[in-house]
């Protein structure tokens, strides 16, 4: 069994069926408007009218950062369950913002711009100052974000898609 951030057990097969399934983004006809399939549910992504689409979703961008400030509450969530800490709420704001400035190392590799995401880290609760910095240092340690500044590498699968 896994515990899960409300306490209640699942069992471990029902706690991974995720991983290793398709995440799927289907475009329409006309527009940019795209409609997202994970697992049971169902979403779309757009671009604002100004950029030639029709606003009926988050930008994909927009997509990004609401995974990884999910994914940043989430683990605050376990960590404060898991050791015991009152904690009641948390919200993590970003945003992206494109350097003008790369560093040398960036330019040496042909990059031209690198975007940076700010964050605002706020918990609530009746915890200490020293809870507070832990659970915001914890949260820059989410998978997701992980995978962000680790890099990450897309290849095609094969097959064709279902």
């Amino acid at each position: 069994m896994i515990e899960s951030g409300n306490g209640a057990q699942a069992p471990a097969a029902v706690a991974t069926t995720y991983a290793g399934r398709w995440v799927s983004a289907t475009l329409g006809a006309q527009g940019l408007r795209t409609d997202v399939r994970a697992r049971t549910h169902d979403f779309s992504a757009d671009e604002p009218v100004a950029l030639g689409g029709t606003d009926a979703g988050p930008t994909p961008f927009e997509l990004l950062l609401a995974a990884l400030g999910s994914c940043m509450t989430m683990t605050m969530r376990l960590y404060a369950d898991r050791k015991g800490w009152p904690l009641d709420g948390a919200r993590v704001q970003l945003r992206t913002a494109p350097s003008r400035d790369p560093d040398p190392e960036v330019r040496m590799v042909g990059a031209k711009r690198v975007t940076h995401i700010e964050q605002r880290i706020e918990v609530t609760g009746a915890l200490s100052e020293a809870q507070r910095a832990r659970l915001i240092e914890i949260a820059d340690r989410c998978p997701v974000k992980r995978a962000l500044e680790g890099g990450i590498q897309v290849v095609t699968a094969s097959g064709e898609a279902t």
